[in-house]
């Protein structure tokens, strides 16, 4: 079953002569439990791509359809109440909110939905709990590294059971180690948890965790590899296709 369609999505900035065509008619199916990465060269429209598939950004023309239901059609108050329970978003640097402790910022967007905090605190702690910080739930995120508090983003962005995760850049402010930690953890919320993962990433080391990864250039999908975890490591594969997209 598809959760993200997108269909002819375009995005122009400006007009006249100054505009710029970021998304040129993007055709896209993403199903159910499926982890798929978006790489491109910078400029490409990879971040682009991800804002108007979360509905933080209206598309120029063109559709996309979450579980079926066109978002590009929807009011703002429509689309603030789809993104809180329906969408998840896990961002480069982690937003955190310092003076809270892990439990208390993985509950806030379900807190702020109207779930009473006691409730909310025990869907976040689940999360938590899977994603081995349940001894950490008190600590602030100062008291927390970089890993920890990417883990404690990614359960806020899981505590609402939402069916999408839009992830950009996840683990572009990690170490090698703890960017292969986030990697293989977004694979897990795929595959363990059925929940379907979109990410944007500059790393081949880390797209190849995906299972499919959309290439973009001036806009437009120019490629698309379907990775199998039978054939080992794909990185290699994965750093030779981008060197001949940049050309």
């Amino acid at each position: 079953m598809s959760v993200i369609n997108t269909q002819n999505l375009t995005k122009i900035f400006g007009s006249g002569a100054t505009a710029v065509t970021a998304l040129d008619s993007i055709n896209l199916t993403v199903n159910q439990g499926e982890f798929v990465a978006i790489m491109g060269p910078s400029g490409c429209g990879k971040s682009t791509l991800l804002h108007l598939i979360g509905g933080l950004d209206r598309p120029t023309s063109g559709k996309v359809f979450l579980q079926g239901a066109a978002i590009d059609e929807m009011d703002d108050d429509r689309l603030t109440e789809l993104r809180r329970r329906k969408i998840g978003f896990v961002f480069q640097f982690f937003n955190l909110i310092p003076v809270l402790n892990a439990l208390e910022n993985a509950a806030l967007p379900v807190t702020l939905d109207g779930v009473k905090p006691a409730d909310a605190q025990k869907q976040a702690f689940e999360w938590l709990n899977r994603f081995g910080l349940s001894a950490r739930q008190t600590n602030r995120p100062d008291q927390l590294s970089g890993g920890e508090q990417q883990r404690v983003a990614i359960a806020r962005a899981l505590a609402a059971e939402p069916a999408l995760i839009l992830a950009d850049e996840p683990t572009g402010n990690l170490d090698t180690h703890a960017g292969d930690e986030i990697a293989a953890l977004m694979r897990d919320v795929a595959k363990k948890y059925e929940r379907t993962v979109v990410m944007v990433t500059h790393d081949p080391r880390i797209a190849a965790y995906a299972d499919r990864i959309i290439f973009l250039k001036d806009g437009t999908i120019i490629d698309e590899t379907i990775l199998e975890r039978k054939n080992g490591d794909n990185a290699a594969a994965v750093y030779k296709k981008m060197e001949e997209i940049k050309g």
